[in-house]
């Protein structure tokens, strides 16, 4: 019983791997990477770090922005998809603003243009 929680979250780690691979097979192919940072089930989180050559590209945040959209779409227990470049250390993302969970018009803290923008290519 004990490893219940433990397998669960393995599942969901496993299935938001596959996920990515599935969705955004551009991110290998152009010499990036996506991996699963951090997971909490319970709450409904994951944060996704994106590296290789994703950190600098400019269209990286239109494909954190796709992620985002897709992840909560298709895996329902994800309710919140954080993602880190790498770029600063820390949780910031590629525009130097917070990467919160948010869309296009989304009210945040950045007054940068992040969350705006054209539509992702795939």
């Amino acid at each position: 019983m004990s490893t219940e929680p433990a397998d669960a979250d393995e599942d969901l780690r496993e299935r938001i791997s596959n996920f990515l691979r599935r969705n955004f097979p551009q991110i290998q192919m152009h010499g990036g990477s996506a991996a699963v940072q951090n997971l909490d089930r319970e709450a409904g989180e994951v944060t996704i770090m994106l590296g290789g050559a994703c950190s600098g590209c400019g269209i990286s945040p239109m494909t954190i922005q796709a992620i985002k959209s897709r992840m909560t779409e298709e895996i329902p227990e994800i309710d919140t998809v954080h993602a880190d470049t790498g770029m600063s250390g820390g949780s910031e993302g590629m525009a130097g603003g917070q990467m919160s969970p948010s869309f296009p018009g989304h009210e945040g803290d950045s007054d940068d243009e992040a969350d705006e923008g054209p539509e992702a290519p795939f």
